[in-house]
């Protein structure tokens, strides 16, 4: 495990702190011709290398630097200016994965995922946290479209999006505190919430608005909380 922990320090160390913004952008530029992109995919080899401190793993160095080059040069070439951030992610996220995988085969780690996915905790936990993302946001979304219809738009005041995206967090952060015995952590959230509510609220004298959030919110913490008391039954 020790192993794994360098080998994602030196990613995070290369990826983040090292690679400077104008390398970034001669790599979108430039693409495979960009000597910047070798630069800094050796410095990820040079970085396993000096947090490892043990020439005898040097294939893990050099495995997970030519898997980094691959999934950099596939991001490069796929990416649009308008799903920079959507590759941004993916990029990171087989970053990882990539590393975990090159661990886990160099270094003989046996994982039984039979008996994971086997696991009810472990199945339940992945199902309900993947049911209050996007799913959700979907299910309170119809639930709530004949109120929502008869407020009046105001796209420039709001940044697109963003009410889903907190919608889905605040839900996780609740989930969260449930199933580790955080219950006062909900109050405070909920607390927290209402105060920053409460200015737009007043501004607006909107009444249909108030009453649109208030069931919103109390929706979507209703959700996350049945989850919670859900996955603590199937946990037990």
């Amino acid at each position: 495990m020790l192993v794994l922990i360098k080998l994602i320090l030196a990613h995070l160390i290369g990826d983040f702190l090292l690679q400077p913004t104008s390398w970034v952008q001669e790599k979108e530029s430039r693409k495979a011709a960009s000597p910047k992109l070798y630069i800094h995919v050796l410095i990820h080899g040079l970085l396993i290398l000096i947090l490892l401190w043990d020439l005898s793993l040097w294939y893990l160095a050099v495995s997970v630097a030519v898997v980094h080059l691959a999934i950099d040069l596939t991001k490069l070439y796929a990416q649009k200016i308008k799903t920079k951030t959507t590759w941004f992610i993916a990029d990171q996220a087989m970053h990882l994965v990539s590393i975990v995988i090159i661990w886990a085969s160099f270094t003989n780690v046996a994982v039984d995922w039979q008996s994971i996915f086997e696991n009810p905790s472990t199945l339940g936990l992945i199902t309900l946290v993947l049911f209050l993302t996007q799913p959700t946001s979907i299910i309170l979304s119809n639930l709530l479209k004949k109120w929502s219809d008869s407020i009046p738009s105001q796209p420039d005041q709001s940044l697109q999006d963003a009410g889903k995206y907190i919608g889905i967090l605040e839900r996780l952060f609740v989930f969260t505190f449930i199933v580790t015995g955080n219950w006062e952590a909900v109050g405070f959230l909920l607390a927290a919430k209402s105060v920053f509510r409460f200015g737009d609220l007043k501004k607006s004298k909107e009444r249909k608005l108030t009453e649109y959030i208030l069931i919103g919110t109390l929706l979507s913490f209703g959700t996350a909380m049945i989850s919670g008391l859900i996955y603590l039954s199937i946990s037990n």
